[in-house]
């Protein structure tokens, strides 16, 4: 059973970046990965495509022949791709049982109210695709409570339209320090408390439209919010492993992922911790290690990478002496991740 994760987010939210670093991540804990482009505008991807859906079709095709500017162009090219559901299918079968990110288009109209990508990943899931929406947001939305709450409203909105299994993410979260001190701490945002305590900063933020029926607008969308009770964020940085280990482990949560077919062969440290409960980090924690004391947690983990690093080494070292690599054995090859400094051994494919 393949598992897969639907990559949304408006423009500029880090939809590539991350697709790009899980699947480095996933290469490094030995999980079989590919990533598939379906953004027709997107022209230069930073990660190795599977499958593109340039191949099928390209935004600028569309926008010269059927007159159509970029949004219409893109809606137009994800409707071809639903009429066109055999090239994906056939795409997806070479891939196997590959764990699958689809790198989706920014544009929101695809994931609140069109219906052509709901229809594409719903035909997926009854080709037996254990599917996970991942829905980015930059974290500067945090700054202003204007933004905040748009971008709340904006993931209740996909969450009822894609109607998958859902997980809102807080992008650049590294970046948080840098901007101007929030007025709650970051649980707040990322468990989407009381809303209504946001109120006297939204009015600060636009005196103008400090009047009864502004007021009592915010306060409707707000009430709405609670009523749903569906919203959460978590938080990434993508360059960061604990937070990259701690996101996957969510999400595997949520799709269900058994380790199976799309893993290697070997227990990497990553491997390990991923199973490992412990290495959870609680909510409570997201202030500390983003806010608060920063440079010191930087500073332990990059201490804590050069140890694991010298353990590494001095391992790989012992076995090639005591002639235990894993070259010599038998029907194995050695796999390096590029960048991680994490040793990955996958059994080649029988034929």
């Amino acid at each position: 059973m393949p598992f897969g994760q639907l990559v949304l987010g408006s423009p500029g939210a880090g939809k590539s970046t991350y697709c790009d670093g899980m699947q480095q991540f996933m290469g490094a804990i030995g999980r079989q990965c590919s990533v598939i482009n379906l953004d027709p505008a997107n022209d230069h991807t930073n990660y190795p495509c599977a499958l593109d859906i340039r191949d099928l079709v390209t935004l600028e095709e569309i926008m010269a022949d059927d007159k159509l500017g970029p949004n219409g162009g893109i809606l137009y090219a994800l409707e071809e791709l639903e009429n066109n559901m055999e090239w994906l299918e056939n795409g997806l079968k070479e891939l196997g049982e590959d764990y699958v990110l689809f790198d989706c288009p920014g544009q929101v109209e695809l994931y609140t109210h069109h219906n052509s990508l709901r229809n594409i990943f719903y035909r997926l899931q009854k080709l037996g695709y254990r599917l996970v929406v991942v829905h980015l947001s930059d974290c500067f939305c945090l700054t202003q409570p204007s933004l905040y709450i748009s971008n709340v409203l904006l993931s209740l909105r996909a969450m009822l339209q894609m109607d998958l299994p859902h997980i809102n993410v807080l992008t650049k979260i590294d970046k948080i320090s840098s901007y101007d001190p929030l007025p709650f701490n970051l649980d707040y945002y990322t468990e989407v408390q009381d809303l209504r305590y946001l109120m006297p900063s939204l009015d600060a933020e636009s005196p103008a439209l400090k009047k009864g029926k502004f007021t009592k607008l915010n306060e409707a969308v707000a009430n709405m919010v609670e009523q749903f009770g569906l919203v959460s964020f978590e938080v990434l940085a993508v360059e960061n492993k604990r937070s990259m280990m701690h996101l996957l482990r969510v999400i595997d949560r949520a799709s269900g992922y058994v380790f199976g077919g799309a893993e290697g062969t070997n227990d990497t440290v990553w491997q390990v911790a991923m199973r490992n409960e412990s290495s959870l980090p609680d909510a409570l924690d997201i202030q500390e290690r983003w806010i608060d004391n920063k440079e010191e947690y930087d500073e332990m983990e990059r201490k804590e990478e050069e140890e694991q690093e010298k353990l590494r080494a001095e391992q790989a070292r012992a076995a090639e002496e005591a002639g235990l690599g894993a070259g010599s054995i038998p029907g194995v090859v050695p796999q390096i991740a590029a960048g991680s400094g994490i040793r990955v051994t996958r059994k080649q494919p029988k034929t």
